[in-house]
């Protein structure tokens, strides 16, 4: 039990001297110890290693020293080299330290980042059990696993290749390894139907990390979102103009999801339903001409087209008819003339008959 006591004790004692040391330090003093390189940052597991050169002349003859939680050390002069196998401790803090003949103590600290990349990124939409409805507003969140630090963190949306807003972070004193959420809030139109939804995670760790920095990327995540039907076309064309008997194509293209149904209302009140977006009529008659309606519709609403058909006459069949009067008319005239070609005939005859004289 003593002994338990004793090594508390100087367990302590140590850490309150450490304290002690450290707060008592000045790290503005004119021959300061620097470190090569200034600041160090590493990736948990890694080796990695610093120099520091202790002073120009102040610290000649005095104490001096580097000190560190991790690794080890080697003096050659007034350079003490540090070196760690593996850094396995998330907050380190290396001091490089030396005392004059005063007692006065001067020093520098290493800046030393230690950084784990995102174990996993994934994106989801918050509380969405089914289809997105267009304008509604919808949060994505996109959750960032086991990264350190997370101050360093920046969080990136992304619609296809293009970025929503600029990329998010937080303020955080945490070393350690940490799980953090991040939203954004979309209202998603028709033209997002099919989108690709995901987001980037990226450690910014400045000019001493790493060339290229740590990302990863969450899964895709597709956007479905239903609509009312939009008409692709003015809801009231121009006058259609059309020939009796020809050929009428309606067009009432739309978009919408779920699908559309059509109805066409034909001029003379007559509805028909149809999945077809084209009313095609092969030989129009005077019964078509007049206005035809298109009503669109699916479960989230409905719009309407109006089409107004003017039958013109055709004029082949002006035509015939016009040939079918000059060959009646020339019939008949033939036969007028011939009629009385023959009534002229049979009176002059009959006049001959009566001038001829009987004999007793």
């Amino acid at each position: 039990m003593m002994f338990a006591r004793l090594v508390i004790l100087v367990v302590s004692s140590m850490s309150f001297l450490h304290r002690f040391h450290v707060s008592a330090c000045d790290t503005n003093c004119a021959d300061k110890p620097v470190f090569t390189p200034s600041s160090l940052v590493v990736k948990f597991g890694d080796p990695t290693s610093a120099n520091c050169s202790v002073c120009e002349l102040a610290c000649v003859n005095n104490q001096y020293g580097w000190e560190s939680p991790a690794g080890v050390t080697r003096k050659d002069g007034t350079t003490i080299s540090w070196t760690v196998d593996s850094l396995t401790e998330w907050s380190v803090s290396s001091l490089c330290f030396y005392s004059d003949d005063a007692g006065h103590q001067c020093c520098t600290f290493l800046p030393v980042t230690v950084y784990q990349p995102p174990q996993k990124v994934s994106i989801r939409v918050v509380n969405l059990t089914g289809p997105m409805l267009e304008g509604r507003q919808y949060t994505l969140q996109c959750t960032v696993e086991h990264v350190a630090p997370v101050k360093d963190l920046r969080v990136t949306f992304y619609r296809g290749q293009t970025a929503l807003g600029q990329p998010q972070s937080i303020n955080s004193t945490v070393t350690k390894p940490v799980t953090q959420n991040f939203s954004v809030d979309i209202s998603p139109g028709r033209e997002e139907d099919g989108a690709q939804y995901w987001c980037e995670a990226k450690l910014e760790l400045g000019p001493e990390g790493p060339k290229l920095p740590p990302v990863e990327t969450s899964q895709n995540i597709t956007a479905t979102v239903h609509y009312q039907p939009h008409l692709e076309g003015s809801s009231h064309p121009d006058t259609i103009r059309v020939r009796e008997g020809e050929l009428l194509r309606l067009n009432c293209s739309a978009v919408a999801n779920p699908p559309p149904t059509y109805t066409w209302t034909y001029p003379s009140g007559r509805r028909e339903a149809s999945h077809a977006d084209v009313l095609t009529i092969n030989s129009t008659t005077v019964s078509d001409e007049g206005k035809f309606t298109c009503s669109v519709v699916n479960l989230l609403g409905n719009v309407t087209k109006e089409f107004d058909v003017e039958l013109q006459a055709n004029p082949t069949g002006i035509i015939i008819g016009v040939v079918v009067v000059v060959v009646f008319v020339i019939v008949a005239s033939g036969l007028v003339a011939y009629y009385c070609y023959r009534q002229k005939r049979m009176g002059g005859s009959n006049t001959l008959h009566s001038a001829v004289p009987t004999e007793d």
